[in-house]
């Protein structure tokens, strides 16, 4: 008794601990007046690059304005015909409330692909491509046998609007009428923007008897304040042969060649960058370096994880190319890549099989109606209480069959004594005795089973809920990272070099849920002859996991530590409940005798099993004559 006071006064500090976050968290999500100001600046930013339409055509070193006549004949000297269009080094920027890109002319492609409403881990904001970190190239050849890169030619920028949105184009001239067309359009308020590739009148220009390839390039910038965090859910994800998705390694480097594919996502944890194509590429060579595992793990210092690189075959339709595609640069949000329709929410990394199912059907759009009113750190509370609240009855039926079983156990002793030179025979009255009783072993584990797979269903939700990243709650500043309350002056392995107190706290509870649980388990389970001792297993699960909690969770996010924390704590709630008030072994060993006294009628399988346990002991008494 002595014992269940205990865990009432830990089960009333759970119910304090709660009553605080209530109160601080009006509080700790009440936005700053810096927040204020870099909302304000943002809009301000927003605002003045969507003004600018004309392209800008500078010289890099004198930001003066180049001469076209002085850049055509210098390009004309060095690439021959791809020279027309008359422009050197420049950059042309569009944008919209969410998303601003800056193009170059040398290459035509994206330089810098910047989020207007994220920041990073250090408040500066998030750029997905800055500084040379993505190339994006066509090789092909020429007909007078000169191997060209789009990536060293020059285009010609202009900039025009269809409706509201903002078209660039960017053309790689021969002539007026004879080019090559990168033509980007941005929408208002999607990170989706249109991209086509075309040529016109080049048929006679390409040598389509070598391959034209795709490049692109990447490197994954780091965004996160843990770049080991970061880099675990860091991957390239790829559709190929119609809706088959399939991703390279986790870790480490990768490689593979496919056929038909229609998409790649260069996901980096948080953030996506997408290439899609209407018309699959027939052969794709994607591949995957891990920058991170290269340099060192533990230099948390590193601006990169993962390169990622694919090779891309074009297939020229009658000399020309023609391509209608569409690049995405943002979050990597299951419910913005739900709304494209196009398979993107396969790139999430939510699990295989049920645990997907769950996550996207059940735990996403349950999450998503929460926190749409809801602070993320008390949608997180309410929708574990609720969980946990659906599985009760599951966790009932398990701990009467667990008391059950404790009933049984003087009897199963018996029986095991009475029999203890006869394990065939013990093991058939054992079993009867079960039959009378209405008891199984097995009953207590099969609710267990069913509640799998909704704990690692919200295992795999957590780390990638993009709407936890940078919601604070009590001390967590964010909830997609760890929550650091100390700085450690030197680093232990597997651990740290910092103190995160949710996972602590996790690990409190995971300790007195398991003591109770192991507690009711050992009493109601004989060791029996040649098997382990459950008890020592279960008290030594009982020390390990806790650990297992405190360091596997220390660079986690905290959100997931705050589920475990909760949950534990409402594991321990349910527990005091149905063992104080509920279950009553008075009624339950009296419900036994009731039908251990009641004839039972054996099924056709139960017959058969006793057949056989009769014969198998036959044959045992004559071999040992």
């Amino acid at each position: 008794m002595a014992e269940q006071k205990k865990f009432d006064t830990t089960s009333i500090i759970g119910m304090l601990l709660m009553g605080g976050i209530l109160l601080w968290i009006m509080y700790f999500n009440k936005p700053t007046e810096e927040e204020v100001k870099v909302k304000e600046a943002q809009q301000e930013q927003v605002q003045e690059t969507s003004t600018k339409s004309d392209p800008v055509l500078t010289d890099p070193t004198t930001q003066v304005p180049v001469s076209d006549s002085i850049a055509s004949a210098q390009l004309q000297n060095k690439l021959g015909a791809f020279a027309f269009s008359g422009t050197t080094d420049g950059i042309t920027t569009i944008a919209n409330d969410v998303l601003q890109l800056k193009v170059s002319n040398r290459g035509g492609h994206i330089v810098e692909a910047m989020l207007l409403q994220e920041k990073t881990f250090d408040s500066i904001p998030v750029y997905l491509i800055k500084d040379g970190n993505s190339v994006f190239n066509v090789s092909f050849s020429t007909s007078d046998n000169r191997n060209l890169n789009t990536k060293d030619l020059f285009f010609e920028p202009s900039v025009t609007q269809n409706g509201d949105n903002q078209v660039l184009s960017m053309k790689l001239k021969v002539s007026p009428t004879q080019f090559l067309e990168y033509r980007y359009e941005l929408k208002p308020g999607d990170y989706m923007l249109d991209f086509g590739m075309r040529s016109q009148g080049l048929s006679n220009v390409f040598n389509t008897s070598n391959p034209m390839r795709l490049q692109w390039d990447f490197k994954g910038i780091r965004h996160a304040k843990s770049a080991v965090y970061e880099n675990r859910y860091t991957r390239l994800t790829y559709e190929y042969e119609g809706d088959k998705t399939d991703k390279l390694a986790q870790a480490g480097q990768d490689d593979e060649t496919e056929k038909d594919v229609s998409w790649m996502n260069y996901r980096q944890h948080f953030f996506s960058s997408m290439l899609l194509s209407n018309t699959p590429f027939k052969e794709a060579r994607l591949s995957s370096s891990d920058l991170l595992q290269q340099a060192d793990e533990a230099d948390q210092e590193t601006n990169f994880t993962k390169e990622y690189k694919a090779d891309l075959l074009l297939t020229p339709n009658n000399g020309e190319l023609g391509y209608v595609m569409n690049m995405y640069y943002g979050p990597t949000d299951y419910n913005i890549f739900k709304s494209y329709d196009r398979g993107l929410d396969e790139a999430m990394p939510l699990g295989w099989g049920i645990f997907g199912f769950l996550n996207k059907y059940l735990v996403i759009p349950f999450f998503s109606f929460l926190s749409g009113f809801l602070p993320a750190g008390i949608a997180i509370v309410v929708m574990t209480i609720l969980i946990k609240l659906m599985l009760s009855p599951v966790q009932y039926k398990q701990y009467v069959s667990q008391a059950k079983m404790k009933v049984l156990k003087p009897e199963i002793a018996a029986i095991g004594e009475k029999y203890k030179n006869n394990a065939m025979k013990k093991q058939q009255e054992t079993m009867a005795l079960y039959s009378k009783a209405g008891a199984s072993p097995a009953a207590g584990c099969l609710p267990a089973l069913l509640q799998i797979p909704v704990f690692y269903a919200l295992f795999t939700f957590f780390p990638s809920a993009f709407g936890l990243r940078g919601k604070s709650f009590l001390w967590a500043d964010d909830l997609s990272s760890y929550d650091e309350i100390a700085k450690l002056p030197f680093e232990i392995p597997f651990y740290g070099d910092h103190v995160s107190l949710f996972p602590i706290l996790a690990a409190v509870t995971i300790f007195f849920s398991m003591r109770l649980t192991t507690s009711q388990q050992t009493m109601q389970q004989p060791t029996q002859e040649g098997m382990p001792d459950m008890g020592k297993m279960m008290k030594y699960m009982m020390y390990f996991s806790p650990l297992l909690m405190l360091f596997f969770f220390n660079n986690y996010a905290s959100g997931l530590s705050l589920y475990y924390f909760i949950s534990n704590l409402i594991t321990i709630g349910i527990i005091l409940v149905i063992k104080g008030y509920i279950i009553d072994e008075n009624k339950i060993r009296e419900k036994i005798e009731v039908k251990k006294a009641r004839p039972k009628k054996q099924g056709r399988f139960q017959k058969k099993m006793a057949e056989m346990m009769e014969q198998a002991e036959k044959q045992q008494k004559s071999k040992g004559k």
